[in-house]
């Protein structure tokens, strides 16, 4: 499953040296990502929970930890990835601070990839594949719809209702975007010609856009449980990538491919849970092209909510 080499890809992409890298290529993107996560501190009323709950935190790379560990009696870090929450927490400044601050290990969709691949498990891929793509991408979308998705995930260390802040920074589109990969890979063993095909077959296209918008509702609805009475939540997602090949031209439409992320219905879902206080939209470059290999960006909501 992608998720299990999450740690290694974080490894390239998260941390301080990543920090680094984007205060020279995108600097809008950590002020903007900084400045939703303190508008929220502001809006966090005293009445309300002092506690803080980072969900996907990894290494807290757009996250302004310090300040937020400030503010906070309690910071919970909640990812699968246990090493790069150790980065994060072992670049706060003192042991006052670190003190206040509790690592979470837990997959934060409740366990959707590894539901889905029991589900792939069980297709015979090959015996599919000599019966043709329908056959194959209809089997695909029957796991898809078949797949369990906790609404909402139950983290077993966190108690519903504790958190006056809850942030997920840049980790919903993954919560479904790794689990079709595993799917796509599965038809690419045994099918490497029908990958792309997928695209021709109208109800795998649907079932994968179910699936998305289940993940994305039972995430939000996880948002809203975790949260105390009057508590604030801080949503930033990719919503829609882009890969460009000469720098200086990724923010002309005409020499982008765009790859879209989340279903339209997003700012839809977003409102029908939540009452937005602050909304931002802003793009962001990850990778510059080099060689052959294309650059790529992302378009990102980012939200803050009651």
């Amino acid at each position: 499953m992608r998720i299990d080499t999450l740690s290694n890809n974080n490894r390239q992409t998260q941390g301080a040296q990543r920090r680094t890298w984007l205060r020279l290529y995108a600097p809008h993107h950590l002020q903007n990502c900084a400045a939703l996560d303190q508008y929220a501190l502001r809006q966090r009323a005293a009445a309300t929970s002092q506690g803080t709950v980072i969900l996907g935190a990894g290494a807290c790379t757009e996250v302004p930890l310090a300040e937020i560990v400030r503010a906070s009696d309690e910071v919970a870090l909640v990812d699968l990835d246990v090493a790069a929450m150790k980065q994060a927490w072992s670049e706060l400044p003192s042991i006052a601070l670190r003190r206040n601050v509790r690592l979470v290990e837990a997959d934060i969709s409740g366990g959707v990839s590894a539901n889905l691949a029991r589900l792939l498990q069980r297709q015979d891929w090959l015996a599919l594949k000599a019966q043709g793509a329908t056959a194959v991408f209809d089997a695909a979308a029957l796991c898809l719809e078949q797949c369990p998705i906790p609404d909402p995930p139950q983290l077993q260390t966190l108690t519903g209702g504790s958190f006056g802040l809850v942030i997920s920074s840049l980790v919903l589109s993954q919560l479904f975007s790794y689990p079709i990969l595993d799917l796509l890979d599965s038809v690419q063993r045994s099918a490497p010609a029908l990958i792309g095909e997928q695209e021709r077959h109208r109800r795998y296209q649907d079932a994968a856009q179910s699936f998305r918008t289940r993940v994305i509702t039972a995430h939000l609805h996880l948002l809203h449980d975790l949260l105390d009475i009057g508590g604030i939540a801080v949503l930033i997602s990719d919503i829609r990538g882009f890969a460009f090949s000469v720098y200086g031209t990724d923010h002309d439409a005409q020499h982008r491919r765009f790859i879209p992320l989340v279903p339209r219905t997003f700012p839809e879902l977003v409102k029908g849970n939540f009452t937005v206080l602050e909304e931002k939209q802003w793009e962001w470059i990850t990778d510059l092209p080099e060689g052959e290999r294309l650059g790529r960006g992302y378009e990102v909501a980012g939200y803050v909510l009651t």
